[in-house]
């Protein structure tokens, strides 16, 4: 079973219409794979895509990554199959496309509990990650967020969101900004994950970075993922420097001292610290022990 709190700083699209490419996707190491029947799954194919899903859920050792499906929309006659063959393979969880509504994650929902039930699955094992890529669904972020007790997390799809925006990607990515910041505070105040939208130009390594930070540096858990090359530098600007990790331990350190003492406010080299920043600090140790870049207590 998934955990909701989980480390998620990249989630990996693949298409289940390569039944060949998707077996042995956990090389790659992404916290999370997607799944995708929807966008990526011609009409024509959607059946077949499904039947090869279930087998490589069912049979194949992912070593610990994450397995979610983006099943398709409810206004097509595929998404509650897609639920059925997802939940009987055993995934961990189901990413719902264009959620506007707390409607939509709610009957999603519905087809998860019967799945769990017709197939023996735990019930509340099939965790939902809602996406979200119209204005509505930004409008709608918190009430989304707090839909069911199984979401995890919410994510921005760019693509339909700015083309029903009428707006055009800058370099800065200034034509986001509001939406995602509307988004992590939604996450934040619903007490969910919140993740950003993919970097469609897959060999624009630097601007990925970039905007890699930016999400980093709002608050975002992570980003999705099209292209494996895209992984390692996500992982890069999600891992804490020597130097965070230095600070932060002397802040939780410091922090614990003081408190028996009753002092509440304390400088950390120019830096004046106040228990408010307790919570930060304990993120980036566990981003900095889930990377690798920390070992101890």
């Amino acid at each position: 079973m998934s955990s909701k709190n989980r480390l998620r700083r990249t989630m990996m699209f693949l298409s289940t219409q390569r039944a060949g490419s998707i077996r042995d996707a956990y090389i790659y190491a992404p916290d999370s794979i997607i799944f995708d029947l929807e966008d990526a799954v011609a009409v024509s194919e959607k059946d077949s895509a499904r039947v090869a899903l279930y087998h490589v859920l069912k049979y194949v050792d992912y070593k610990g990554i994450e397995r979610l499906v983006r099943i398709n929309g409810a206004d097509t006659p595929f998404w509650k199959e897609d639920i059925r063959a997802s939940v009987a393979a055993g995934c961990d969880g189901i990413r719902i496309p264009k959620c506007e509504t707390p409607h939509d994650v709610e009957i999603v929902e519905e087809q998860v509990i019967n799945a769990e039930k017709e197939f023996n699955r735990p019930i509340g094992s099939t965790l939902l990650q809602v996406a979200i890529e119209t204005p509505l669904g930004v409008r709608n972020a918190y009430e989304l967020s707090m839909a069911s007790e199984r979401i995890f997390g919410i994510a921005i799809g760019a693509g339909d969101f700015m083309r029903s925006m009428h707006a055009r990607r800058r370099d800065d990515g200034a034509e986001l900004y509001a939406a995602r910041a509307q988004l992590v505070l939604a996450a934040r105040a619903a007490g969910v994950q919140c993740y950003d939208t993919v970097h469609t130009k897959v060999k624009d390594y630097e601007g990925l970075e970039r905007d890699t930070q930016l999400i980093y540096d709002m608050g975002f858990d992570g980003k999705s993922v099209i292209h494996p090359s895209q992984i390692p530098i996500i992982h890069k600007v999600f891992t804490p420097t020597a130097q965070e990790i230095e600070k932060a331990q002397k802040i939780i350190s410091k922090l614990s001292n003081e408190a028996k003492e009753g002092v509440g406010v304390f400088m950390v080299g120019e830096d004046m610290i106040d228990v408010a920043m307790l919570e930060g600090a304990k993120r980036i140790m566990a981003l900095a022990e889930a990377a690798g870049a920390y070992k101890g207590e």
